[in-house]
């Protein structure tokens, strides 16, 4: 393991690292004892482990919390020759476990980490105990389809107009001030990463729905959606029931990004 930036980082139990996987870099947060039960935490589109800030307090304690900016997001590597499939990512996500020594652990996903974590859970049985979904539509007609934003290649990244108007329905209100650190993810993301990325999550939930995938695994199962998500119909939320004791959870004035209206302090500067 190399630290990102030639020294390791450490404030209260925090730690920011990188793992050289399949050669290229990928970026990894810790917090909590080391002892503790894992918790994965996994992104979503255009995002990065900073989505989770507001949380991680909440979680550590009873848990090692990882979080792991996914290829082409964050502080990792954005290659163009790589492939960014949700299998590939998936696999990427086990062998970064793999890698810190952890053999068993709950993974949570928001939106299309979601989606990863689901693939992650195929892949890996035996290291997948539980899964928790934020906010992550079930198959792709519980969509909320919305005004596209035309983003041209040659002028990337985009305006400051484009990036808040795309990023607008992530959150429950129109017209809410969207926190420049959030922006800042997508920009920096090259546009390859930021188009592939996008088209793997729809290429892998049109070959399956989630539930019909979660359905044969026999994991526990919690899924938490705001009730007033503008990207995917929260009503659609019941289709998980279809896995056997599944947990659905709905929480009222929220939207799409439920987990970024927690703040006790300042986040953590992994």
């Amino acid at each position: 393991m190399t630290v990102s930036d030639g020294r390791p980082y450490a404030n209260d139990g925090a730690e920011s690292s990188t793992l050289s996987l399949d050669g290229c870099d990928i970026h990894v947060c810790q917090d909590g004892p080391r002892d503790a039960p894992a918790l994965l935490l996994i992104h979503g589109s255009a995002s990065s482990t900073r989505s989770w800030d507001p949380m991680v307090a909440l979680l550590t304690g009873p848990h090692r919390v990882i979080r792991i900016d996914l290829l082409g997001h964050g502080r990792s590597a954005k290659p163009a020759d790589r492939d960014y499939a949700i299998p590939e990512q998936a696999r990427r996500a086990g062998a970064a476990l793999d890698r810190l020594g952890v053999e068993h652990a709950v993974v949570v996903g928001h939106s299309s980490g979601g989606v990863v974590a689901t693939a992650l859970a195929e892949q890996r049985p035996d290291l997948v105990t539980a899964l928790a979904l934020v906010n992550t539509g079930p198959s792709l007609d519980a969509f909320v389809a919305s005004e596209s934003v035309t983003i041209d290649p040659s002028r990337w990244p985009p305006t400051d107009e484009q990036l808040r108007r795309f990023a607008s329905t992530g959150f429950s209100r129109a017209g809410y001030r969207i926190p420049e650190e959030l922006l800042d993810e997508v920009r920096g993301m090259t546009y390859h990463t930021f188009t592939a990325t996008m088209r793997a999550t729809r290429s892998y939930m049109e070959q399956r729905a989630l539930p019909d995938r979660l359905a044969v695994l026999g994991k526990p199962l919690l899924v938490i959606f705001g009730e007033d998500d503008r990207r995917w119909r929260s009503s659609s939320a019941s289709a998980y029931r279809v896995v056997p004791g599944a947990k659905v959870e709905l929480l009222p004035g929220l939207g799409h990004s439920p987990c970024l209206r927690i703040r006790r302090g300042p986040p953590p500067p992994c």
